[in-house]
């Protein structure tokens, strides 16, 4: 029997906070106890929570590709990848890749089956430390996409995918301005050529965005794949979403999508930078100001892994409301808008032991301890 105690930690149980103990035999937890023990790790105080759930990250693009021109290794990457992702906490992570792009010549239009392939490898394999689930983000306007998500619909990993529309002139980038300060200073597009970019981007949309969108909510429907919809930024939007059978809204873009999404039942997810940063670095709806109006139900830390722990103690201490109800924005609620809070997403006997423990010294939150099923990784 492989048994670990952790006591005199400041365990964040799913409704309260208990100076305590909890025991882990064999992967998963085993006791609570609201006593401090002689036996086992001192925790001198220290925060013990459930390990981070992570729905919506690009990270493994970076790790693929740290510069422009620069193509990693994909075995390395993705291994970078998961070291990366459990060094800030994260014991679940659904990857997210990318099925087309706005941008001709992009690494996502030919690097997605390589990525997708490394990950299913790597699971299959016991290389990661973090359990690696399958995001696929579908880009409508794309003409391919519904061919290539038919390719990957029955890959085990394959847990979610998001309706995304890039579109100039709607939804993220209803500020052209934005969209083409985004395009010349990320892709490198010239300034010249923006104006001819955008208006074949819009026609793309026109020609393919409704057809395939229809044509991709057909194709996951009798499959155990959850739908989210991206970039809501109208009350229309958010009602094609759940005509569409979406559960969870990615990133709505306005106070009134958010709040119709609220309104209809949706989990709205908002990314973890726009807390740490204070704003959306497209110009949208601060991520604050939707936790104030109590309609954020789950924090990704898309394209920073650090934002996500960082994100849940600036929400604490803003709301000055306790820590345990934040970390369920980053734990309990992703893990029960994906269907895995029967096994993880909180502290309570019988679900795996995926823990982290963190020291906090009132200015940034430090990861001490990183365990996933009973084993330390990190």
């Amino acid at each position: 029997m492989d048994e670990q105690i952790y006591t005199n930690y400041r365990l964040q149980l799913p409704n309260e906070e208990v100076v305590g103990t909890l025991v882990v035999r064999d992967g998963l937890i085993a006791d609570i106890q609201p006593d401090v023990t002689f036996i086992g790790q001192d925790g001198q105080g220290d925060y013990l929570m459930p390990g981070l759930i992570e729905l919506h990250t690009d990270n493994l693009e970076r790790c693929m590709s740290p510069r422009p021109g620069i193509q990693w290794p994909m075995e390395s990457a993705v291994v970078f990848h998961d070291r990366q992702l459990v060094s800030a906490g994260v014991t679940t992570v659904f990857d997210a890749i990318a099925l087309g792009d706005v941008f001709p010549g992009s690494l996502r239009m030919t690097h997605f089956g390589g990525m997708i392939d490394a990950l299913h490898q790597g699971q299959l394999a016991g290389r990661f430390a973090a359990d690696h689930r399958l995001h696929l983000r579908c880009e409508v306007s794309y003409k391919d996409v519904v061919s290539i998500t038919e390719e990957y619909i029955d890959n085990p990993l394959l847990s979610l995918i998001s309706l995304m529309d890039h579109t100039p002139g709607q939804r993220q980038f209803v500020n052209i301005e934005k969209y083409k300060q985004y395009y010349t200073g990320k892709h490198g597009v010239p300034l010249s050529e923006m104006d001819a970019f955008i208006q074949r981007r819009q026609l793309e949309q026109q020609q393919y965005g409704e057809k395939n969108t229809a044509s991709l909510v057909q194709l996951v429907k009798s499959k155990n794949v959850a739908i989210a919809s991206h970039d809501d930024a109208t009350i229309a939007h958010v009602q094609e979403a759940i005509e569409n059978g979406a559960m969870i809204a990615e990133f709505p873009t306005t106070l009134e999508a958010a709040a119709e999404a609220n309104k209809q039942g949706l989990k709205i997810l908002m990314g973890a930078p726009n807390i740490v940063l204070g704003r959306s670095h497209s110009g949208n709806i601060s991520a604050m100001e939707l936790v104030q109006r109590n309609q954020v139900d789950i924090f990704s830390s898309d394209y920073a892994p650090h934002s996500l722990l960082q994100a849940v103690f600036n929400i604490a201490q803003k709301m000055a409301k306790p820590l345990y109800q934040s970390i369920k924005l980053v734990a309990t609620n992703p893990a029960k808008a994906v269907n895995l809070l029967h096994d993880r997403g909180s502290l309570e006997v019988g679900k795996r032991a995926d823990l982290i423990t963190v020291h906090d010294d009132g200015v940034v939150p430090r990861l001490t301890s990183v365990m996933v099923q009973g084993h330390r990784v990190a």
